[in-house]
């Protein structure tokens, strides 16, 4: 390879590496809103905006319409990770699709290919997409583990209400004696309710968090009961009831499609297997009978 490939090379990952490190090194935002909360007067580098928010708000900026505000609820959906905020997700999306370039650039320097420009250009879209990949999926499952715990938790808040609780009372009692991400939706609908938010608003936030079917329609019946005071252990059971033939009709919704799930590994894996065992050795001694 020529010395200019080199350089090329290296004026391409130098930045990158740099860019890299201020993006991972410190909370300064952190600390000036600490030293702003103190009382300290912040000086004047640490007025100065940071390379990597400049980064997130440019990204933010050249995204299509709609597509933060769709990053942002699937954030919510996956619980909202300490390590991942939304402006780290916009800051990093950008230096991973410029890592792909780099790579695309790479690959085309070995091979100068129309071929090669293709695979560069989908490297560099599937380099800048993968966080979107990663959140949509641990959404998705935190979706389906809050589904399956909805009818438990029903259960045990019929039963609490029933033994003289109230409403937040026995929601609270399932916040503590329950595990996975219902009980952290549950402790933090009960914290915005003491801290003055409304139980409708603090209700309709947390089915707008979580974005389940099943949670919207429990919440639904919630709100509509305590707007119209009905009993709420009645809604409670109808709700449980509800919500135990819906798990019991997807889990027969999942063992009617096995079949159609193994039907092609039974045909492209299993039978050819099958076949070469039983019909192998007649084939073979055939063949050798007529040679």
């Amino acid at each position: 390879m020529q010395p200019f490939a080199y350089a090329a090379m290296l004026a391409i990952v130098a930045p990158v590496s740099w860019m890299v490190w201020l993006a991972f090194t410190g909370d300064r935002a952190g600390l000036r809103n600490i030293r702003m909360n103190l009382g300290v007067r912040a000086t004047s580098t640490a007025q100065q905006a940071h390379p990597g928010e400049r980064l997130s708000e440019w990204s933010r900026r050249i995204a299509p319409v709609g597509y933060v505000a769709w990053l942002d609820k699937q954030l919510a959906g996956a619980g909202r990770p300490k390590e991942w905020p939304l402006s780290r997700v916009l800051m990093v999306k950008p230096l991973l699709a410029l890592a792909g370039g780099v790579m695309g650039v790479l690959l085309f320097m070995v091979d100068r290919s129309a071929g090669r420009v293709v695979l560069a250009v989908a490297i560099v879209l599937l380099a800048y997409f993968v966080p979107d990949l990663l959140i949509r999926s641990n959404a998705q499952k935190r979706r389906d583990a809050i589904r399956r715990d909805l009818p438990n938790s029903l259960d045990q808040m019929l039963i609490s209400v029933q033994a003289g609780l109230g409403f937040e009372a026995a929601v609270a009692r399932v916040a503590a004696n329950g595990k996975g991400p219902l009980a952290d939706e549950f402790i933090r609908t009960l914290q915005d309710i003491q801290v003055g938010r409304s139980r409708k608003e603090a209700y309709v936030a947390m089915s707008e968090r979580v974005d389940v079917p099943d949670v919207r329609s429990f919440i639904r019946a919630v709100v509509q009961a305590d707007t119209y005071g009905i009993a709420i252990a009645k809604v409670l059971k109808a709700q449980a009831l509800e919500m135990r033939t819906k798990r019991r009709q997807r889990a027969e919704e999942h063992a009617m499609k096995i079949p159609v799930k193994i039907l092609f590994p039974l045909i492209f894996c299993i039978f050819p297997t099958l076949f070469i065992i039983l019909i192998g050795p007649a084939a073979m001694n055939i063949m050798a009978a007529f040679s």
